[in-house]
């Protein structure tokens, strides 16, 4: 038996599956804001418990790669390999915007018959998202990138067909992307249930990252501010 882990953490919340032979026999997740630091490990090992199964008996470890929550992502990663190097387990590794694309064309069964355009987003604060943009095949149009939204943010694209923008980061877009072709879908966030999904398939092509070498992809570089003091 090929027992998998998923790891989710990328955003705000997060989510852990496990599955045997490509079949999903556990699942859990917290809808509780940054609680993935204090949480995470202990969700783990009631999946283990729940089906009395053991981490030394994992084949792999799916996380998701970013962009994203850069807390977040660090848990994941660091949690991951931890797991990997006590169990022998290989690391695999899905971009967040692919699993959220993925996703979408799961569970939308009534969407455009004709061309349209796919747009995955994560909140990056303020008015800019971390967003890519896929056409009906899953085709990479526009990398993943972090972008500042305005009025003209995709016109090009917009005025040829219609864009599906879902994910977190879409949800602050609503009132700034107004174009008659712009298609919001609320709930969409991203889930170790469809990573687990993701990562059987690359199992089987084996599609491994170093567990040495692997970085979250950050897209832009963290910032810490430092409080002003007053004299």
């Amino acid at each position: 038996m090929a027992l998998l882990l998923s790891l989710e953490t990328s955003s705000h919340f997060f989510s852990c599956a496990l599955y045997a032979d490509g079949l999903m026999i556990s699942y859990k997740e917290s809808l509780v804001r940054q609680s993935t630091a204090s949480m995470l490990t202990v969700f783990i090992n009631n999946l283990f418990e729940e089906t009395q199964l053991t981490k030394d008996q994992l084949s792999v470890v799916v996380i998701s790669s970013g962009p994203g929550s850069y807390t977040g992502l660090r848990i994941g990663t660091s949690t991951a390999k931890g797991i990997c190097y006590a169990s022998q387990a290989k690391l695999i590794a899905v971009n967040t915007l692919e699993l959220l694309t993925y996703q979408f064309l799961k569970l939308q069964s009534k969407i455009h018959t004709g061309q349209f355009l796919l747009c995955p987003m994560l909140d990056a604060r303020r008015d800019e998202v971390y967003c890519a943009l896929f056409s009906q095949d899953s085709t990479i149009i526009e990398k993943p990138n972090a972008k500042i939204i305005d009025q003209k943010s995709f016109l090009k694209y917009l005025d040829q067909c219609p864009i599906y923008f879902f994910g977190e980061g879409s949800a602050k877009c609503k009132k700034i992307i107004t174009h008659p072709q712009a298609i919001f879908i609320d709930e969409i966030n991203p889930s170790a249930a469809y990573l687990g999904e993701i990562g059987w398939q690359m199992f089987n092509s084996n599609k491994v990252e170093s567990i040495e070498e692997f970085e979250p992809f950050y897209l832009k570089d963290f910032i810490i501010k430092k409080p002003i003091t007053l004299s």
